[in-house]
């Protein structure tokens, strides 16, 4: 059990599953426990050690890359061999499962040398909680967004899938951080970690920014950011309709593609849109006057932090419960996935630009947000044992 205050100098591993959306919201406690002096390291897939090495951190290669695990849950839900209903979780464990196996055998490798004596991992890094486990130390999961009921409820089988049938158990047992805001927490059952500790959702770290989009932010227009995140947005046809859709607005839109796209894809791009391809997200939400987005957690809470409303265009995975919370804060509209054009998310736009109740509800949830724990705080509430 993790108790207490940490009065040494410890070892503390940080891992995840290589996806932006998963590593990201675990930067402000490695912050904390690097502040704190303590030996930190970050394990993921190999994808992501360029975008946090970048960062300055200690990051090592464990296990495949995210997008090979996005091929493969793509081949479950192309396979006419796999039934209907026994899609969707043979997706999870393809995509959270088998992979997790990977991280898990290259983990155990790396621990040989650097024994860690804390492992803090996200809340769908299976890796985690079966590795404190074999090592005997203690484990704490992280939050990405609102904890879900259904982590509980696909936790469990996903272990017996991968073999490791305590699974639940394990992770269950373990202190949980919860970065979601009172006004999003879900009301839908049990919550699957009751005792979480609250933690201050960051809306990401400085760093540089193109010129183009430097300019733009200096000005005295509105601005809009839009993005469709960097996973679930392979569909180019999909970003042009949500620029189209955005060409009525009254300010500048800072549009950001999240993967390489020729702009030949995207055809005639809008006057007043600034394009690229990646910008730390805090520098334009601190700015932005809404957001127009795929309501992934880390650009919904990154949003709200800053008290801005919202569009939600959810595309998969946690997203469309994502916008449903918005929605029900009061903080955003929602466009369904099958109501996705032009039409209406412009319509969804103009509801939220002309109505201040949004915002309002917006600047509710970013005061709830400012209340919560900061990273040193919550830090200082965990300890090493052993």
């Amino acid at each position: 059990m993790v108790t207490g205050m940490v009065t040494r100098v410890a070892r503390v591993l940080f891992t995840s599953c290589p996806a932006y959306g998963h590593v990201l919201p675990m930067l402000p406690l490695i912050r904390a426990a690097e502040r704190a002096g303590h030996d930190v390291r970050v394990a993921t897939g190999p994808d992501m050690v360029r975008p946090l090495s970048d960062r300055g951190l200690d990051v090592h290669a464990v296990g495949s890359t995210f997008q090979e695990a996005w091929s493969a849950n793509q081949a479950v839900w192309a396979d006419p061999a796999v039934p209907d209903e026994e899609k969707m979780m043979a997706g999870v464990v393809a995509l959270f499962g088998t992979p997790a196996l990977a991280r898990l055998a290259d983990l155990v490798a790396m621990t040989e040398e650097w024994r860690p004596d804390l492992v803090v991992h996200e809340v769908l890094e299976s890796a985690g909680p079966l590795l404190a486990r074999r090592l005997g130390v203690a484990g704490v999961v992280h939050g990405i967004g609102p904890m879900f009921p259904f982590y509980a409820q696909l936790t469990g089988p996903v272990g017996a899938a991968m073999g490791e049938p305590e699974l639940w158990e394990q992770a269950s047992s373990e202190r949980a951080i919860d970065i979601c805001p009172p006004a999003l927490r879900p009301d839908d059952g049990p919550a699957p970690w009751p005792g979480a500790m609250p933690l201050r959702p960051s809306a990401g770290e400085p760093g540089p920014v193109p010129d183009r989009v430097a300019d733009a932010l200096a000005g005295d227009e509105p601005v809009a950011y839009f993005t469709l995140g960097t996973v679930k947005n392979t569909e180019t046809s999909d970003f042009s309709t949500g620029l189209t859709a955005l060409a009525a607005f009254d300010g500048v839109v800072i549009a950001t593609t999240g993967r390489p796209i020729d702009p030949d894809e995207l055809g005639a791009v809008p006057a007043n849109v600034v394009l690229t391809e990646f910008v730390p997200q805090d520098a334009v939400l601190e700015r932005a006057d809404l957001v127009v987005s795929h309501s992934g957690s880390g650009t919904m809470l990154g949003g709200l932090a800053h008290g801005v409303p919202q569009v939600a265009l959810p595309r998969g995975t946690d997203q469309p419960q994502n916008a449903a919370l918005l929605a029900r804060a009061g903080a955003g509209v929602v466009v369904e996935p099958e109501d996705y054009a032009v039409d209406t998310i412009d319509a969804a736009i103009r509801q939220v630009t002309g109505d201040p109740s949004y915002r309002a509800a917006a600047g509710l949830v970013r005061e709830e947000i400012a209340a919560m724990p900061d990273a040193d705080a919550v830090w200082a509430g965990l300890a090493v044992v052993g």
